[in-house]
């Protein structure tokens, strides 16, 4: 019955809220929104709609039918009219909030100035209302007893609103998201359960770590210390942390030893574990499910699919199968967490709530994306003082994004807030731990041809080389000898899992003097961020210090060597694109100028980082697209801009892009078996996460002539597959296309 539905969802998003809203369920904005959002499926039209449809997909809104369908606004004028008859003109204020709640909660968030405001003044919206009410809902469900709406309480004042509206969003959308599955597939709530629990976890970490062997060598009793020094330093009260410790050093196990242990020590619900490239999101989940393999297999979320439907293409299974990420352990894309915390859309705001109480540990922290630091910086620092998160700041190259760091007060530039340092002393860290010399270009103004690099890689036993473009990377590719190996985010996850496998092999055959053929790579940075090889000869492209010194982190990174390992550092032909990545070349160069001439002075040295991430972040704009000020509450009508704002907030453009399944010819079967499930079941969780592995993200503009002429197919929404042919997916390039572009958005290398 619908009112058990009401009800079912009312006390779901009442107990999702509880850890940011302590009052009693009832009394909570979740409870209140849950019982009326779906206030206009009273109307005697939606009833017949329903029955005659049969379809699960029929209670969606804007699938098919016309006005007899739509019921989300009934319950937001509800509230505006009930509110204001009990509290007069500041409940009437208050109820803005429960509208935009449930007139939203299928078509997401929407500006209260330019949607929302004119959709309740609607006639046929105010048709709804009555139709609705005449249908006689229940007394409980109309008038519940006990709601005083107080704005004063909310978490972080006006600045924490938008942020507040967007977690009781998520409430009320995955409340009804799992009731929804519950009626149309009994068995499916019993199978989310399952997860171990995080004390069982922190156990089967222990347990991991006692058992692995490891040499003793100076780098291990490094990285032994390291763990230690984050496991003691986990029982500090809650807040931001960083930590800064150099490549190779064993920063993956250390911070999620970190995590496990606050967790435990601070009641925290589960660990997000983000990362900036989606080229590494297997090999960091297949890390940590090897360390709780004796714990079966379903043991972490990993969620980094960009193949989401729209909300106008949305169905019942397509809703049921994104991601709420109701598991201890979540392992994400910079991608997925950010443009989650700013969406609007319903399936992406419904994971948010899962964030309360939690342990965020961002990868790479380098890598957050400079034209949003602000906007993310903000939120950041809402989630740490209002919605009880850790955030770990996770680097070699840490931007030191404190208060006090960084920021011009003339900008009214924000940083986070009480950042405390992990290890001791990272600066005895960083010299104990030096493996490579840096080779700087005796002229930063000369570049150096093609041709010449790929002869001076040619004259090396063993080197990888690291440059700024996919079209860079296939240009030395082709000027280099037969064998050469090839890494771009133009090959699928799978096909790089495997290069990286045979490239790791390789170098312990050669190490062991099983194999005394040349290897020699080709690669663009997708190897920069926690891709565990370990070449002695590195060369990188002019880009910005911090790559130059995760590219330094790939050379002797183990220790190995007799000596120190080799990174020679060149400026290619063409100059880095325009961009953050142009400027980060530039404020390289400002720091390092005339350091090419003092071979006594580190080009990596740790005090360097301060001084370059202060000139390259004085260098861009830090809300590019004025996210702070479209999420910027009104006071006279709590007026937010929340569709624009999700629209600004994309890191990665899904409308200039599209994700492209791949024909990759070493696990042929197996995609064709999963695109057979896809062509007759439709979309699922577990289907599109399968298929995750065979994904590429091209352009849109190449995408849709490739569609025209029939080398892709789109068989669902958002989702494309290339044609079963040849020549259109290389097992050494990746995919094949007329362009090849560089992708600004600097996350698919």
């Amino acid at each position: 019955m619908l009112v058990d539905h009401l009800r079912a969802v009312a006390a779901l998003a009442a107990e999702f809220s509880q850890p940011f809203d302590a009052s009693d369920p009832t009394q909570r904005w979740a409870y209140l929104a849950g019982l009326w959002h779906d206030l206009g499926k009273y109307r005697p039209g939606f009833q017949k709609y329903v029955r005659l449809a049969d379809n699960p997909d029929a209670h969606i809104e804007g699938k098919v039918g016309g006005r007899e369908k739509t019921h989300s606004v009934a319950g937001a004028l509800w509230a505006l009219q009930r509110l204001e008859q009990a509290h007069g003109a500041p409940g009437k204020l208050a109820a803005h909030v429960l509208a935009y709640l449930i007139a939203g909660h299928h078509s997401g968030l929407a500006d209260w100035n330019d949607g929302l405001e004119q959709r309740l003044a609607d006639p046929d919206s105010l048709q709804e209302l009555q139709e609705s009410l005449f249908a006689s809902p229940p007394d409980d469900v109309l008038t519940p007893d006990g709601f005083t709406p107080d704005l004063r309480r909310i978490p972080g004042g006006a600045a924490g609103f938008a942020l507040w509206v967007r977690m009781l969003f998520s409430c009320l959308v995955d409340a009804d998201f799992l009731d929804t599955e519950a009626h149309f597939d009994a068995g499916k709530p019993a199978r989310r359960e399952g997860f171990p629990s995080l004390a069982h976890m922190r156990e089967a970490f222990d347990a991991h770590m006692a058992a692995l062997p490891v040499p003793s060598t100076p780098v291990n009793t490094l990285r032994a210390d390291i763990l230690r020094q984050c496991r003691a330093q986990a029982a500090l009260a809650p807040g931001f942390f960083s930590l800064t410790v150099p490549t190779g050093g064993g920063k993956t196990l250390s911070s999620l030893a970190f995590a496990l242990e606050h967790a435990q020590a601070h009641s925290k619900r589960r660990i997000v574990y983000a990362i900036p490239y989606t080229s590494i999101i297997e090999q960091t989940a297949d890390v940590f499910r090897n360390v709780f393999k004796a714990l079966g297999d379903e043991v972490l979320i990993e969620h980094h699919s960009q193949a989401d439907a729209a909300e106008k293409d949305e169905t019942a299974r397509s809703r049921l199968a994104c991601e709420n990420w109701d598991a201890p352990l979540v392992v994400t894309t910079n991608v997925q967490l950010f443009e989650s915390l700013f969406a609007a859309k319903t399936s992406r705001c419904r994971k948010l709530h899962n964030l309360v109480g939690s342990v965020i540990v961002l990868d790479e922290a380098q890598q957050l994306p400079p034209a949003f630091l602000q906007p993310i910086l903000d939120v950041l620092n809402l989630l740490v003082a209002h919605y009880g998160v850790t955030v770990v700041l996770c680097t070699a190259t840490q931007p030191a994004l404190s208060s006090t760091n960084y920021f011009d007060a003339s900008k009214n530039l924000r940083g986070l807030h009480n950042v405390r340092e992990i290890i001791d002393n990272p600066d005895a860290l960083f010299a104990a731990l030096k493996r490579v010399h840096v080779e700087l270009p005796p002229d930063w103004t000369t570049p150096t041809p093609w041709a010449d690099i790929a002869a001076q890689l040619s004259a090396e036993d063993c080197v990888l080389a690291i440059v700024n473009t996919r079209k860079a990377a296939r240009e030395l590719q082709r000027l280099m000898p037969e064998g050469t190996l090839h890494l771009s985010a133009l090959m699928c996850g799978a096909h790089r899992k495997d290069v990286i496998a045979h490239i790791k092999e390789r170098l312990k055959a050669k190490r062991e003097g099983r194999d005394t053929r040349p290897l020699r790579v080709v690669s663009t940075q997708l190897v920069e961020a926690g891709v565990d090889i370990d070449f002695p000869v590195v060369y990188r492209a002019l880009a910005g210090l911090d790559s130059i010194a995760q590219a330094a982190g790939r050379c002797n990174r183990e220790g190995r060597m007799q000596g120190l390992g080799r990174v020679v550092v060149f400026v290619p032909p063409e100059r880095p694109p325009l961009g953050h990545l142009r400027k980060g070349a530039d404020a390289c160069i400002s720091t390092l100028h005339g350091q090419a001439q003092d071979p006594q002075h580190d080009p990596l040295a740790r005090g360097l980082f301060a001084r370059y991430f202060t000139e390259f972040y004085h260098s861009v704009d830090l809300d590019q697209h004025r996210v702070v000020n479209l999420l910027t509450v009104q006071p006279r009508d709590l007026a937010v801009r929340f569709r624009t704002a999700a629209d600004a907030f994309r890191l990665i453009d899904d409308a200039e892009s599209v994700t492209v399944v791949v024909r990759y010819a070493a696990h042929q079967e197996h995609i064709d078996s999963l695109l057979n499930i896809l062509a007759t079941e439709g979309p699922q969780r577990w289907l599109l996460r399968k298929l995750q592995r065979y994904t590429v993200t091209i352009p849109r503009r190449l995408a849709t002539p490739m569609l025209n002429q029939g080398d892709l197919t789109l068989p669902v929404p958002g989702l494309y597959v290339l044609a079963n042919t040849d020549n259109l997916y290389s097992n050494i390039l990746g995919l094949v296309s007329d362009a090849d572009v560089y992708n600004p958005s600097g996350f698919a290398f």
